[in-house]
């Protein structure tokens, strides 16, 4: 027995209003798109967190990112295990089929995962750290994030665990085969970025200096 309810009417209605306008307007755009398949030049890897907006950032069109969201934008280490790995899924589909030239980790200021993250190494949250905690065992991809944060003042603490969550998430991807063989073939270039959601910022990881810089 399924338990699913129609969808509601507001959503419904824009829909509706996104057919009758944007839709009518650009469905030749639409048609070429579905029927030439998609060709995105880039990935993106950003967190669940509906205050970020990949597409606004960027501006880009439909089927120009190939975009793929998890809870605090993390990618967990290769492990070839035969169990599920959704994230790892999603990467290897975008560099094997797709064949992306570029994958860009973006994360993002106030993110709850990486709060709770900080707040679960910190003995503050037991409940993330019970074993039928989802987030919390996901959160433990970021446990190495944290230990490079903990000398940092409280007061700033949560900022650069957020960019630890980029820093982290790149680390992870280059030790994925594919990832690594199409990087070192000059076939895919890896880019970190953090938002600052509320004051429209952007930074960008720079391996040279080990740290962020404002774009």
């Amino acid at each position: 027995m399924h338990h699913a309810k129609p969808l509601p009417a507001y959503l419904v209605q824009r829909f509706q209003g996104w057919r009758a306008t944007a839709y009518q307007d650009n469905k030749a755009w639409y048609k070429r798109l579905a029927e030439s398949g998609q060709h995105p030049r880039a990935m993106v890897i950003s967190c669940c967190d509906s205050r970020v907006h990949v597409t606004s950032i960027f501006g880009a069109d439909e089927g120009e990112f190939f975009i793929h969201r998890n809870v605090a934008n993390l990618v967990p280490p290769y492990n070839a295990d035969g169990q599920t790995h959704g994230t790892s899924a999603a990467v290897e589909y975008a560099v094997a089929n797709l064949g992306v030239a570029h994958i860009v980790v973006l994360g993002h200021s106030n993110c709850g995962g990486v709060k709770g993250c900080h707040d679960m190494c910190s003995g503050l949250a037991p409940e993330l750290e019970e074993k039928s905690s989802f987030v919390g065992r996901w959160m433990d991809i970021l446990r190495p994030g944290f230990d490079r944060v903990a000398h940092v003042p409280l007061a700033d603490r949560l900022r650069a665990l957020e960019k630890e969550a980029v820093v982290v998430s790149l680390e992870n991807l280059m030790t994925s085969p594919f990832v690594r063989t199409a990087v070192e073939d000059d076939m895919l270039t890896l880019h970190g970025l953090w938002n600052d959601t509320g004051a429209g910022g952007l930074e960008q990881y720079d391996p040279a200096i080990g740290g962020f810089s404002v774009i």
